[in-house]
């Protein structure tokens, strides 16, 4: 890729507030390139954070079409930052792109703007407990027509933001209520795909949750509305006699977290059996009154794993074992950061290590 860096006039030294928030500060540099039916990807820059120029008539406005991704780089104790398994976001880019009609970003390309970017910013990554650099790949539609079609202009770009813990109370159990009204996704539809307007539609079901004191909202399938597919804009799983991880299977309409495939794929080797199905709530709920589901815990990039001390149901609520001890939960969530930060060996190859770096202003980056 040919990318040229362009200078910023603000380059002092870097204060980040105490404590942290989560998505609300971003760095000083962004990443933009363009794709046309005719040059394809072109004019990659690094440059100044700014405001997007965007015509009125650009057809994400007006037709939708986005996708973006999620992921982060952590902070390493020898003072380098990780990348955690970007080719899986990069895979995960191209299936959003190719069901939402937009044009694949070659992998190599996607890590390489990001990796630049960050060995960039690498000052920014945050040193607190649980915080991190978080990283937005995004791309949509940009050409200005009313036209219902694929469009054939199309901007990509990457930002970061230093963010504390998704929840500030850390591996606190949350209580999730369960969505008898909304759907989350269909299959057939974009539920697989991350795409802007499935968070939208979720708003509505997650705010009416949070006024009945509820942090998240579980969602059942579009279809019979009985089978539980996912908690919030994340996966979720739920643990049989304290060992049995068990999650929703792949539906069609549940997004394949790359957290998820890493629980699954670490936890047996911590004497965790993990199994997929399909999920009947209400056999869940009977089985956490019955003491048999012992722990629930939600997975995403962004909180890692959250656990669930509450269901409510039907008018009722259903304490998960006593509501507190989530000694699973704490496990997984542990060697898995570890992993991220660094702290501990990687078997799965997993990471990718970011030398911080820094070429020198309008210098091209190949």
């Amino acid at each position: 890729m040919d990318l040229r860096i362009d200078p910023i006039t603000d380059d002092g030294p870097v204060r980040l507030p105490d404590p942290l928030p989560f998505g609300r500060i971003f760095t000083r540099r962004m990443f933009t390139e363009r794709w046309d039916a005719v040059h394809g990807w072109h004019d990659a820059v690094i440059g100044p954070y700014r405001p997007l120029m965007l015509d009125p008539a650009a057809q994400v406005l007006h037709a939708g079409q986005a996708i973006f991704e999620g992921m982060k780089a952590y902070l390493r104790p020898d003072g380098r930052l990780n990348l955690f398994r970007p080719e899986a976001n990069a895979l995960r880019f191209n299936r959003s792109a190719e069901r939402m009609a937009m044009p694949a970003l070659p992998v190599d390309r996607f890590i390489e703007a990001i990796e630049a970017l960050v060995r960039l910013e690498h000052e920014w990554a945050p040193h607190s407990d649980g915080a991190s650099l978080y990283i937005r790949p995004v791309m949509f539609a940009s050409e200005p027509t009313f036209e219902v079609r694929a469009a054939r202009e199309f901007l990509h770009y990457v930002v970061l933001s230093p963010a504390g813990p998704f929840f500030a109370s850390g591996l606190q159990p949350v209580a999730v209520l369960v969505s008898e009204d909304h759907i989350r996704a269909a299959r057939g539809g974009t539920g697989t795909a991350k795409t802007p307007g499935n968070y939208a539609a979720s708003l509505s079901a997650i705010e009416g949750a949070r006024a009945r004191g509820y942090q998240q909202v579980l969602w059942l399938d579009a279809v019979e509305r009985r089978f539980v597919e996912e908690a919030g804009a994340m996966n979720v799983a739920f643990v049989y006699d304290g060992r049995e991880i068990v999650t929703p299977a792949l539906s069609g309409s549940i997004l394949p977290g790359i957290t998820r495939d890493s629980i699954l794929r670490l936890a047996p080797d911590l004497g965790f059996p993990v199994r997929e199905a399909r999920l009947d709530i209400d056999t869940i709920v009977a089985d956490v009154d019955a003491g048999r589901i012992t722990e629930a815990f939600c997975m995403g990039t962004a909180a890692v794993v959250v656990p669930i001390g509450r269901i409510g149901h039907h008018g009722a609520d259903h304490v998960v074992g006593d509501g507190v001890a989530v000694p699973i939960a704490q496990r997984l969530y542990r060697a898995l950061t570890d992993i991220q930060y660094g702290r501990a060996p990687d078997p799965y190859g997993w990471t990718r290590v970011i030398d911080a770096r820094i070429p020198a202003s309008g210098r091209s980056v190949a």
